[in-house]
């Protein structure tokens, strides 16, 4: 692996599409941000949880490494009171979702600007 694969596949993971934008493909790295921020900040607005990492519940591993896919934002998470969930609110689990949802795609995204900086793809 060379050192633009791997800065590319960390920067995407880092922030949905800087990956791709370093690679000059900003179009495709605007659109892969704008809908990873879009499923993130709707699932943080519905009240969902963003999981730490608990090894009392395998599901909650699970859940963690699902998370840990949105970067910057599991970071801040970890730092600022955003992410806690509310239980009492009838859209929690879809929230939840959603930011589970975001992290496992900014997975793909980032694997797609490691493809592309290997020459795997264009």
């Amino acid at each position: 692996m060379n050192i633009k694969g791997i800065l590319s596949f960390f920067l995407g993971w880092l922030i949905p599409g800087l990956g791709h934008i370093v690679q000059k493909k900003y179009w495709r790295g605007s659109v892969f941000f704008v809908c990873v921020l879009a499923m993130t900040g709707m699932g943080l607005y519905m009240s969902g949880k963003i999981y730490p990492f608990q090894t009392e519940n395998p599901l909650t591993i699970l859940a963690f490494l699902a998370d840990i896919g949105n970067g910057l934002v599991y970071l801040l998470s970890r730092f600022l009171p955003i992410g806690l969930g509310d239980l009492k609110r009838v859209t929690f689990e879809f929230g939840t979702a959603y930011i589970a949802g975001a992290g496992l795609l900014n997975y793909l995204i980032a694997l797609d600007a490691l493809d592309i900086a290997l020459g795997k793809r264009k």
